[in-house]
């Protein structure tokens, strides 16, 4: 069974000129992928005015929620009481968004109630990856 949990958010972008602007997003969470997180971006949203979706690990969102998280692509932190940030790094640069934590906290609360923490299928996840790497040679 393929469960998945989609949660609409409304992000600001933090811009060069410290300005804040929103920017749509979609939460997702599949029992398919049980360890990742997916946030989708509308293409009007996006750089290169194409949608885009950055995938990290739901742990990281777990622990970004309580303090600084991440190295690399993705880092989350606290911000204040009420926001959390979620900056992510790429190729062509680096986006800063702010998201309400409390929708941040209700997403992740959800996706436990799909898969709960600690009982991924770390094997099957591996199993599916390696299949796709390999195309069933």
């Amino acid at each position: 069974m393929d469960t998945t949990v989609e949660q609409l958010a409304e992000a600001r972008l933090v811009t060069a000129q410290d300005r804040e602007v929103t920017v749509p997003a979609t939460l997702r969470y599949t029992a398919a992928d049980p360890l990742a997180v997916f946030v989708d971006f509308p293409a009007e949203a996006a750089l290169h005015g194409e949608e885009v979706t950055w995938t990290f690990a739901r742990t990281l969102l777990d622990q970004g929620l309580r303090a600084p998280a991440g190295h690399g692509d993705v880092q989350i932190w606290p911000y204040g009481r009420t926001r959390t940030v979620v900056e992510f790094h790429s190729p062509h640069g680096m986006a800063l968004l702010l998201f309400p934590a409390s929708v941040l906290r209700r997403f992740l609360v959800c996706t436990y109630g799909v898969v709960a923490c600690g009982q991924e299928d770390v094997a099957g996840v591996v199993e599916r990856g390696l299949s796709a790497l390999f195309g069933g040679v």
